[in-house]
């Protein structure tokens, strides 16, 4: 099977694995598609990327939180709530963070703030319409390139995958204290990807 938007390479997984035939190319693949999947739903993002067109309920009149965006295309507002039709000009917004920098690691844009005279459309909190989405985004989402963190932690979770084979009742065999058990996520791959979760407030 091809490996379809992977976060490692099937090349990644049998280095790691010291394999060097393609007997289990086609299960190595089908556990790298897993592994990539389940690191992005832990996540909560998509860290390869790829041209769409998505819509965003703004915050306030200042500012719309986004998935993350390498690139941005087109920014669009609706003045009426039935068509997006305000296009805005590079120079009355501004993506966030700055500089493409949070927390010192790379990230994409994950914020706009209206900026000059601009503002986003907020509909009266008393309408039926107080919480429609009145700004389009059309660009790249997702991450330029996949993060080295997330790369090597998709070669570990892969890697375990595959080696479930040889415990399909989910334990690694006897340890000092008895059975030693697979945990969802290991302490390594949980380390890697921390950085890159999603933080969501109560």
């Amino acid at each position: 099977m091809a490996i379809t938007r992977g976060l490692c390479t099937l090349a990644d997984v049998k280095s790691a694995l010291r394999i060097t035939d393609n007997v289990d190319d086609s299960i190595l693949e089908l556990n790298i598609e897993a592994a990539s999947r389940e690191i992005e739903n832990h996540c909560e993002r998509q860290f390869t990327s790829g041209t769409a067109t998505r819509v965003y309920v703004p915050q306030d009149a200042y500012t719309v939180q986004i998935d993350d965006l390498v690139s941005l295309t087109t920014l669009k507002t609706s003045s009426t709530g039935e068509t997006f039709d305000t296009t805005w000009s590079a120079g009355d917004y501004q993506l966030e963070p700055l500089n493409g920098l949070a927390g010192g690691l790379e990230t994409p844009f994950t914020r706009i703030r209206a900026i000059g005279d601009y503002l986003f459309p907020i509909w009266d909190p008393t309408s039926v319409n107080a919480i429609e989405a009145t700004v389009q985004v059309t660009g790249t989402f997702g991450f330029a390139t996949v993060p080295t963190a997330v790369r090597q932690a998709c070669v570990f979770y892969s890697a375990r995958l595959f080696k479930r084979n040889d415990s399909p009742l989910g334990s690694y065999g006897m340890g000092d204290l008895g059975v030693v058990h697979v945990r969802r996520i290991d302490p390594d791959i949980e380390a890697l990807l921390a950085p890159f979760r999603k933080v969501r407030m109560a």
